[in-house]
């Protein structure tokens, strides 16, 4: 059975510091908290009657903990945006610390929400990595996706389908006040479709019905819920001319195959998109855990020549091959990017057995050695 090992993400704040946690929903932040701190002071917005009484009162909680000394974990922070006046002010007055979880700033923005002015930290929370589990069945993950229930899921596939339902379909409308809920429903259909690809706001609003002006606010609807990211294009310009548009990929390749209608298998161009997704997928988690400020971007030029990933100012490029056997097709894009780049690592990821060297700078990596190499450290990003 798939098993999860202890979690990477690691907070801990020191004196008179406070902080938010953002995550999806189901990323395990609730678990997570009570695990680590179980022995703070929690508030669990999700329950009913502690709802009632903070969404009634928010001065409720200056009263019980402006003498407090330690720290209070506020589950769900979106669900009573008032409260962050108080912690503001108790922040500002009592020097209590604060841990806020929410699956989404987006409400407490639009309702002008206090976020606090950088007095607190930001966390986030991703999906499951590689690192956190053992049991790993490639095939299986690139269709359950790597939410810790839909991991460990015996029919992740039914899971998926409730949360696409009650939530991507229905509490995220709700929350961005969307009137047109089939075309949404339609536009989260058409955006998994094309996770990965250059995007098109005309071609999408075609495909769902609705303007290009509604994609773009869709589009922000989901980076702005954790649902989504964009992947910017390489623009510092040597020789060739580059592609400047971005890509679109959704938070969870299980997601996207459901989204899809997909059943990825080895061998088909389906896995081969939902690969790369999961490989993307774990850079953003080590982007989240390890180095916020690494830069993950895509190289491609105008006669298209492709790279899938660039880490940094060009110190890795990575291309993504759900393939058993790399041929010199498959290293064109690198090979095009080494002519006119100076690059520590070129890398291709696949699913070869050993790793070996096909070109003097270019390395092929079996994905397990790669994701070992990774979250070990030894990439050196």
């Amino acid at each position: 059975m798939n098993k999860i090992t202890s979690r990477i993400l690691d907070i801990n704040l020191p004196a008179n510091r406070s902080a938010f946690l953002w995550g999806p929903r189901k990323t395990g932040k609730t678990y997570w908290i009570n695990e680590r701190f179980s022995d703070s002071v929690l508030i669990d917005l999700l329950k009913t009657d502690v709802f009632a009484d903070y969404a009634s009162r928010p001065s409720l909680l200056r009263e019980q903990y402006q003498e407090h000394k330690g720290l209070v974990v506020i589950d769900e922070i979106q669900m009573v945006p008032d409260l962050l006046n108080e912690i503001h002010w108790l922040i500002e007055n009592s020097h209590v610390s604060f841990l806020m979880t929410g699956s989404s700033a987006r409400k407490l923005r639009r309702g002008h929400a206090n976020l606090l002015g950088g007095r607190a930290w930001r966390y986030a929370m991703a999906p499951l990595t590689y690192a956190e589990t053992k049991g790993f069945d490639l095939e299986q993950v690139i269709i359950s996706g790597l939410l810790p229930p839909h991991f460990l899921s015996s029919d992740p596939v039914q899971d998926l389908r409730s949360y696409v339902a009650d939530y991507l379909k229905e509490e995220i409308a709700a929350e961005a006040v969307i009137q047109n809920i089939p075309a949404f429903a339609e536009f989260l259909r058409v955006a998994a479709l094309t996770s990965g690809e250059l995007l098109n706001y005309t071609n999408v609003g075609r495909e769902t019905g609705v303007s290009a002006k509604a994609v773009r606010n869709y589009l922000q609807i989901l980076e702005d819920t954790l649902l989504g990211f964009r992947v910017s294009p390489w623009r510092k310009k040597k020789k060739r001319r580059l592609v400047e548009t971005e890509k679109f990929y959704l938070f969870d390749v299980g997601v996207t195959s459901y989204l899809a209608r997909r059943t990825p298998r080895i061998g088909t161009p389906e896995f081969g998109k939902s690969f790369e997704q999961y490989i993307l997928m774990e850079l953003k988690a080590y982007q989240a855990y390890r180095n916020p400020e690494l830069d993950i971007r895509y190289w491609r030029t105008s006669s298209g020549f492709e790279v899938d990933f660039i880490l940094g100012d060009m110190n890795v490029a990575i291309e993504v091959k759900g393939s058993e056997k790399i041929h010199s097709g498959h290293t064109r894009g690198l090979k095009a990017l080494l002519e006119e780049h100076s690059i520590r690592r070129a890398i291709v990821v696949s699913l070869e057995k050993e790793p070996r060297k096909p070109h003097p700078s270019i390395e092929v990596l079996p994905w397990r050695v790669f994701l070992e190499t990774l979250w070990s450290g030894e990439l050196g990003i």
